[in-house]
């Protein structure tokens, strides 16, 4: 059984062409069983290959039923194409092994290193030791000689200790979203309040955050990911609410063990110290290669140390020694896991403490957008006794409380789409009765707030529209707009409503995913029709105010459509080989990384725009302010004229100021400009009663009730009052300009 460990190994070192993450070392992770026979067990395995050094250094623990003679089978597969396969009899004259035969009845184990020949080493290719996310496996299997029968098996994953889950990944993707966060309130500042949604241009906070948790969910689904996209989705984990605090993690199994849970193969303790994660069992490829055996007997033995029923004998040195203390051996287990389990667990985070994790996480949150707007409420209080706030602090200070709400109700927003996806998967898969509970009301709790908000905007919709035609009012009337401005800020006038689909697409994309965990075709193809029929709204609507929110947002709808249907290759059903599926999920890889660089650049971009251009709904609400008060100021004195009389702008040559005063639209010779300038024609002999009873003729001269001017003599009269006077026909129907007298001509 030594000899055969270190046969294992050695095969394993050569025969994985690409098959290894960026490092110099290939090594087993941990191992599994794969037959259910108690004559011969593997209890632990843990090898490695050095390139540096050309060293194997292994441990291998088991026991045996009864001492047999076996046949041994290895198969050593990456990317599940077959690329090594060997039979070979322990007892054969030519590759006799001593120690295993035949194999010893009892506990064994073996520990020690072996120096693989140049000639060997030259062989394993450098790309194996090259690209991230290995996905190689090996299996030794062993038969009864007397028969064939397979009466043990052990099997486990290859890596070289490097992954495309690293920190770094991660922290760039939070600081993408920290900047979105960031521009957005600069953008607020700049424009005088009109709040982050209202100012800053796409991309904004909350189109980052749903784009990178579309990623995270797409890492969630019961397929065959290749494990380098695997690892690739795991970073954005923290959209999703999931972060792997051990401290959190502790508690929060405590919690689920005191509550009814099972915290025994399902803890975060248990996933670091005892479990190895394992998403896909490896299957048959077309390519076999093989090669001889022969001269791996011949390597040299540097130290090999084994024991059998407590006996140990060192091979390579001077002698043998008794001892009942055996090397301790690696006992970490291969756990097999998928779906919504297996992205979780990747992260540490045991699978049913998932909804408490993303619950801990919106509590810290929540707490901490009070404590700050808290705080620097007291900091402008301080501001405001030393000297004046400036008009939009002073509207923060205000609206403090208001601004509270807003930010937590934007935060339900923004996570309502996992919230019940993590609702959905406790429903189904949790194991605390109390966790449960607390699903069941903080969904329902979410659930009535967005519904709430729902009824409220359509009401003042379908209120506007009977009193003015349309729903204007959403967008003009300033305290609808500070109120509800949240879920449709960013729409056209006509498209408001489009909120409303967007929550029902965010609910049902969530309980597809959790409700259909574990049936993977179910669920790419219910993803693929929902993302499919967001599209369509998108392209036939184009919602959007700003020309970079539509284009924008439409493109990433159109990648995430791109990528359900990448996903689809990687369902089992469909067969695909697994060459294609890694090739796929590096595509995807590119895909989605270039999508975020976009995002990053466009933000960076967008940065000088949220400070210098104004929300174009927050521009015409202010217009139309200005225009009311301008009106409202107006005097009885100068009433017409400011009324007829409007400002003029025409284009600025050598920065001099063109404006002027337009002529009133009243001409001092309306009959002489038959174009422009007249007044329309009136009504013949309309009266009106005067307050004292006094009768008003409309054909009267406009000044006819003046005090007489250029005229004393006591026998004037005034004709103009003389209604009897006959007039031109044609005059009649004309306004005429009063008739005065100032006396001859000098």
């Amino acid at each position: 059984m030594r000899n055969a460990r270190r046969i294992l190994l050695s095969l394993l070192a050569s025969s994985l062409p690409a098959s290894v993450l960026a490092a110099d070392v290939l090594s087993t992770d941990g191992y599994s069983l794969c037959s259910t026979s108690d004559d011969i067990k593997v209890e632990a395995l843990d090898a490695s290959y050095d390139r540096n050094t050309r060293l194997i250094t292994f441990n291998v623990a088991g026991s045996s039923a009864r001492e047999q003679k076996v046949l041994l089978h290895l198969d050593v597969q990456a990317y599940g194409r077959q690329v090594y396969e060997t039979d070979w009899d322990p007892c054969s004259d030519d590759k006799k092994v001593e120690q295993m035969c035949p194999v010893p009845a009892g506990n064994f184990s073996s520990k020690g290193s072996q120096t693989i020949p140049e000639e060997y080493a030259s062989k394993i290719p450098a790309i194996a030791f090259n690209i991230p996310d290995l996905e190689g496996m090996v299996k030794l299997s062993v038969k009864s000689a007397d028969g064939g029968q397979e009466i043990a098996c052990v099997e486990s994953s290859v890596g070289n200790g490097k992954t495309i889950n690293i920190p770094s990944i991660g922290y760039a993707a939070a600081g993408v979203a920290a900047a979105a966060l960031a521009m957005g309130a600069v953008g607020a500042m700049a424009a005088g309040g009109g709040g982050t949604g209202a100012t800053t241009p796409s991309p904004t906070f909350t189109e980052v955050i749903g784009w990178f948790q579309g990623m995270a969910m797409n890492g969630m689904m019961s397929v065959q990911y290749p494990k380098v996209y695997q690892s690739f989705t795991t970073n954005f984990g923290f959209s999703c609410g999931l972060i792997p605090w051990g401290q959190m993690q502790t508690a929060i199994d405590n919690f689920r063990a005191s509550t009814g849970g099972n915290t025994t193969h399902n803890s975060y303790e248990w996933l670091k110290n005892n479990a190895t994660l394992v998403y896909t069992k490896p299957s048959n490829g077309s390519s076999v290669a093989k090669r001889a055996l022969d001269s791996v007997l011949l390597w040299a033995r540097d130290e090999i140390s084994t024991s059998v029923n407590g006996s140990e004998v060192n091979i390579g040195g001077d002698g043998s020694s008794e001892s009942n203390d055996a090397p301790t051996a690696s006992e970490k287990e291969q756990h097999f896991v998928q779906g919504i389990q297996a992205y979780a667990e990747q992260l540490s985070i045991p699978s049913s403490s998932t909804f408490m994790n993303i619950l801990l996480v919106w509590a810290i949150v929540v707490a901490s957008i009070v404590v700050l707007i808290l705080l620097f409420k007291a900091i402008l209080e301080a501001w405001g006794q030393f000297g004046k706030l400036s008009p939009y602090f002073e509207s923060w200070r205000k609206r403090y409380w208001w601004r509270m709400a807003k930010a937590i109700t934007n935060l339900i927003l923004m996570l309502y789409g996992v919230w019940t996806l993590w609702c959905v998967y406790q429903f189904t898969s949790g194991d605390s009765w109390a966790a449960t509970v607390l699903a069941a009301v903080t969904f329902a709790l979410f659930t009535a707030l967005l519904g709430w908000f729902t009824w409220k905007i359509v009401s003042k919709a379908r209120q506007a529209k009977k009193a003015q035609g349309d729903s204007a009012q959403l967008y003009e009337n300033k305290e609808t707009w500070i109120k509800y401005s949240l879920f449709y800020d960013n729409y056209k006038k006509g498209y408001w409503w489009i909120f409303i689909p967007t929550i029902v697409y965010m609910f049902v994309k969530g309980c597809i995913i959790a409700g259909a965990d574990g049936h993977g075709m179910i669920q790419v193809a219910g993803q693929l029709i929902v993302e499919a029929l967001m599209l369509v709204l998108l392209l036939w609507s184009r919602p959007y105010e700003r020309r970079s929110g539509k284009w924008i947002n439409i493109t990433i709808q159109v990648v995430r459509v791109l990528s359900v249907v990448c996903v689809l290759v990687f369902v089992q059903e469909l067969g695909l080989s697994q060459t294609t599926q890694t090739v796929t999920g590096v595509v995807l890889i590119v895909v989605q990384s270039v999508m975020t660089g976009i995002l990053a650049i466009l933000i960076a971009v967008n940065a000088i725009i949220a400070c210098v251009k104004e929300n174009p709904h927050r521009r015409a609400r202010k217009e139309r302010e200005k225009m009311k008060n301008d009106f409202d100021a107006l005097t009885p004195l100068d009433a017409r004229n400011s009324l007829l009389m409007t400002e003029v702008k025409r284009p600025a040559y050598n920065e001099q100021d063109t404006s002027y005063k337009a002529a009133p639209i009243v001409s001092a010779s309306p009959f002489g400009a038959p174009a422009r300038g007249r007044y329309d024609p009136v009504e013949q002999q309309r009266r009106t009663e005067s307050p004292a009873g006094h009768q008003f003729h409309d054909d009267d001269h406009l000044v006819s009730s003046a005090a007489s001017m250029g005229r004393h003599e006591p026998a004037y009269r005034d004709h103009s009052r003389d209604s009897s006077i006959s007039r031109p026909q044609d005059l009649e129907r004309q306004p005429r300009l009063p008739d005065l007298d100032f006396g001859r001509r000098m």
